[in-house]
């Protein structure tokens, strides 16, 4: 699943961009619509795995996952072989309408990645580790190290394909890859359900069956003890009481069930743990579609964006490996607090990127004049800059990339600040990931894993969204370092939460950089669950 997914994750951002032309927009609309998406669905996503059984609940998310993913890739392709025709007919509305159905769709795919994600990773594994913490923190790394090799692989392959070769034959080639690999992971999902017995069994399937064995019992007293006339009145109201639920009661569960996940989630002794990581994601500081096009904007071509990303992941790994070592010596709160020192430490190059030479950093320049053109068109009074974007020539093949007056970058510094500060940071931000996941995983009870972890997930898209509002605010490359500096402030806020999480839990005992495993104190209290 992670290789087809880091390829997708990789591609489709080249692909909007080299669709739309010299902005961001589209961009930031795809993600504004994925990150409300999960806002809105995590609880109802995370509700759905806790009530469903677990091979189901996989096999599930798999089929519909990667049979969207093949879908926009073939619809992609359409429109890049096409690109030409579709803009001249019914004067670009059907265009436009592939657009609206890419995003539809690629929204539907990152659906069914959310569920597949709870189920395995934060589910299966719990499952699988048992009430070993140690071993816990090592499957938590090792599934971790597995997505980072995938996250070098899988975009320096889709990337060398259509840097050599095309967009399309890179549409061509990942949906290819999900065919091969639905079919792959299907099978291999049965065997490791099979080889583990502690997944067939969930807390929350046996409250249900538990309830359905009380009603029936409750039935059956009922028919020893009543008339056959009291029998019929109590059948009467029953039925009447069941025919409210079936038209009320469930029209309004996903309400119900949006509300229950929020105020679970609220009364978590995590919470401002889940909060911290939360506010991560309010970054343009990362390898999304924004940064992505951002860097094709500055002269960037899929191949080198590819090997940056491989350079992330590896960084990525170190700081996964440095998370067990860290965890072993200093304690799983600890770790998430030095690891948040040097992620904050290293996010310092991506501020001074912003001063540095080559920077197209202008606040002369209004943010809002690419939203205003895009909306009433062109106009002579908006100030027209140097453009530094990828742009599509019609007069030849689609697919041909060329920039305009290429390169007009004065100088590469600002941007090598940036992807420097953003590469180095990873090892501290996938250190505190899997700390804050790891405390989730051992402060969750079973029967609220899901919808937890769902609501989680929505705090995550929550912040996501808001970067992507400021990024269709703002689309144009001068006002990128004003997000660069909105990114690194909530970065710092999001730590700050969780420095008051761990002093809550270890008070000055915060500081003192000796392991809780190997020195067990018992006057260091214990992280209570909240049902």
């Amino acid at each position: 699943m992670l290789q087809g997914d880091r390829m997708w994750n990789f591609a489709v951002a080249v692909f909007l961009v080299e669709l739309y032309g010299n902005s961001l927009l589209l961009t930031a609309v795809y993600g504004l619509v994925v990150a409300g998406s999960v806002l809105l669905l995590g609880a109802i996503i995370g509700d759905w795995v806790d009530k469903n059984p677990r091979l189901k609940v996989a096999q599930t998310s798999l089929v519909v996952q990667n049979s969207a993913v093949i879908l926009c890739g073939v619809l992609l392709m359409a429109v890049f072989q096409f690109k030409e025709q579709l803009t001249i007919m019914y004067s670009g509305w059907l265009l436009t309408s592939c657009y609206v159905l890419v995003i539809t769709i690629a929204n539907i795919a990152n659906l069914a990645s959310t569920a597949m994600s709870i189920t395995i990773q934060r589910d299966w594994v719990v499952v699988v580790a048992g009430d070993d913490r140690s071993k816990l923190a090592d499957m938590n790394a090792t599934v971790r190290i597995i997505d980072q090799l995938t996250n070098i692989l899988a975009p320096m392959l889709v990337g060398q394909i259509m840097a050599f070769g095309s967009h399309f034959i890179g549409c061509g080639f990942i949906s290819g890859w999900n065919v091969f690999s639905m079919c792959l992971e299907y099978f291999l999902l049965r065997k490791v359900y099979q080889k583990t017995p502690a997944l067939a069994f969930k807390a929350g399937q046996k409250d249900t069956d538990d309830q359905e064995l009380k009603h029936l019992n409750v039935q059956k007293e009922i028919g020893n003890n009543e008339s056959p006339v009291e029998g019929s009145q109590l059948m009467n109201e029953s039925a009447e009481v069941k025919k409210n639920t079936s038209c009320c009661y469930q029209m309004t569960e996903p309400i119900r069930t949006f509300k229950d996940g929020w105020v679970a989630y609220y009364n978590q002794s995590i919470f401002f743990a889940g909060m911290s990581l939360s506010f991560l994601y309010m970054t343009v500081l990362g390898f999304d579609c924004i940064t992505t096009g951002y860097a094709y904007t500055q002269g960037l071509n899929g191949s080198v964006l590819s090997l940056l990303m491989g350079a992330s992941a590896i960084f990525g790994i170190c700081g996964t490996v440095a998370f067990t070592w860290i965890r072993k010596k200093c304690g799983l709160i600890r770790t998430g607090f030095i690891a948040g020192v040097a992620q904050l430490s290293c996010l310092m190059l991506c501020v001074a990127s912003v001063f540095a030479p080559g920077s197209p950093f202008d606040l002369s320049v209004s943010p809002f004049d690419e939203v205003i053109k895009h909306l009433f068109g062109d106009s002579g009074s908006l100030r027209e800059s140097p453009t530094l974007v990828p742009t599509i020539k019609p007069q030849i093949q689609i697919n041909a990339t060329v920039f305009e007056e290429a390169p007009q970058v004065e100088s590469y510094m600002s941007v090598s600040l940036l992807f420097a500060g953003v590469i180095a940071a990873r090892i501290g931000l996938w250190s505190f990931d899997l700390t804050v996941t790891q405390l989730i995983q051992e402060n969750v009870i079973e029967s609220e894993r899901g919808v937890i972890n769902g609501v989680q997930n929505s705090m995550n898209y929550l912040l996501d969204l808001l970067h992507f509002i400021m990024v269709i605010l703002a689309p144009n490359p001068e006002a990128f370092g004003l997000l660069v500096i909105i990114s690194v402030s909530f970065v710092a806020m999001g730590h700050m939460m969780y420095f008051r999480f761990a002093y809550k839990s270890l008070r000055s005992r915060l500081f003192l950089f000796c392991s809780p495993e190997q020195k067990p104190d018992p006057n260091i209290p214990s992280l209570p669950n909240s049902v």
